[in-house]
C-alpha cells in the first residue's frame, strides 16, 4: 500500500496500525480484511466477554489491554459497536488522544444519526473523522458488503480496503452522508419487518391470526415466511436493531419528517428481545 491523501491532506504511512472498537461479528470481519494493508490489527480486551475475545482471537487480531492503549499505537481507529455506545466509545478515543500531534483517523462505522457523526466529529475533530456505513452482512467473501465512507479523510481509508471482501465506497466529504444513507436504507430493511411483528401480535391478540393468514395468502403473502425471515435476520440482534431504529427516527425526525415508524419499529424490537411482544 502506497501512501495515500484526500480532501483533509492527511496521509496513512505504509502498513498503518489499525485499531478495531469492538470485534463482534462485523468487527472481526473488518479486522480481517484489513490485515493485507496493516502493520497490525489490534482490540482493546479489558472488559470484553469470552465471545468477543474469541472471534478476535479467529481473526487473528492482537489484544492490547484497553482503549487508551489501543488509541496510543493506532494510526487508525474503526469503531463498530451497538448504536448507543457510539459517543460513548469516541469519548474514550478522544480522552485517549488529547494532545497527540498526530491524531489518528476515527472511522465511526455504527448504525447513527449524521447528527450523531457530526457530534462526534466536532469532538475529535472533522479532518480526522471518517463516517461509515455498512449495507450487508460481515463479509469473508466479496460480492456482498458495501462498506460506505463519507468525510475528508474517506478516500484514504477507502484503500484500506482495496480487494477485500468489503466494498469501500466514498460517497463524498460531509460528515453524515454514510449514515444518512443507511438510515435510509435501515427504513426498509429494518422499520418495514417491524410491521409483520406487530401485525401478526395484533391478529393473535384478537383471535383472528389463522383468518389473517388465509386472507393474506389469498394476495399471494405467505406471512409464516415473512415472520421467518425476521427472526432468521433480527435474532439475538434485536435489541441491537432498537437503537440503530432510534437513530433513524432521529434522523428522519431532523428533516421534519414523520419518526413514527422509526420509534415504533424500535419498540417492536425491543419487546422482541425482551421476550414481552405477544
Amino acid at each position: 500500500m502506497s501512501e495515500s491523501n484526500d480532501t483533509s491532506g492527511r496521509f496513512l504511512r505504509r502498513r498503518p496500525v489499525i485499531g478495531i472498537l469492538h470485534p463482534g461479528a462485523m468487527g472481526a470481519a473488518i479486522g480481517s480484511a484489513c490485515k493485507p494493508v496493516a502493520g497490525a490489527v489490534i482490540w482493546a480486551a479489558a472488559g470484553r466477554s469470552q465471545a468477543t475475545s474469541k472471534r478476535a482471537e479467529l481473526a487473528d487480531l492482537i489484544g492490547v489491554p484497553d482503549v487508551a492503549e489501543l488509541a496510543r499505537r493506532s494510526d487508525v481507529i474503526i469503531s463498530i459497536c451497538p448504536p448507543h455506545a457510539a459517543r460513548e466509545v469516541a469519548e474514550q478515543v478522544a480522552a485517549a488522544v488529547a494532545g497527540r500531534s498526530d491524531p489518528p483517523i476515527f472511522v465511526d462505522a455504527n448504525a447513527v444519526s449524521p447528527a450523531t457523526v457530526s457530534g462526534i466529529g466536532n469532538l475529535l475533530g472533522a479532518d480526522v473523522v471518517v463516517d461509515g456505513a455498512v449495507i450487508g452482512p460481515p463479509a469473508w467473501e466479496p460480492g456482498r458488503t458495501v462498506l460506505w465512507l463519507s468525510g475528508r479523510a474517506a478516500g484514504a481509508v477507502a484503500e484500506l480496503f482495496a480487494g477485500s471482501p468489503f466494498d469501500a465506497r466514498v460517497l463524498g466529504p460531509e460528515l453524515g452522508t454514510a449514515s444518512a444513507l443507511k438510515v435510509c436504507f435501515a427504513l426498509q430493511s429494518k422499520a418495514l419487518p417491524a410491521i409483520w411483528l406487530e401485525l401478526d401480535a395484533a391478529a393473535r391478540g384478537f383471535g383472528v391470526a389463522d383468518a389473517l393468514r388465509g386472507e393474506l395468502a389469498r394476495t399471494g403473502v405467505d406471512l409464516a415466511a415473512e415472520l421467518g425471515r425476521v427472526a432468521h435476520q433480527a435474532g439475538s440482534k434485536a435489541w441491537r436493531w432498537a437503537g440503530e431504529m432510534e437513530q433513524a427516527a432521529d434522523a428522519v425526525g431532523a428533516l421534519g419528517l414523520p419518526d413514527g415508524f422509526s420509534r415504533a419499529a424500535a419498540e417492536i424490537y425491543r419487546r422482541a428481545a425482551d421476550g414481552t411482544l405477544p
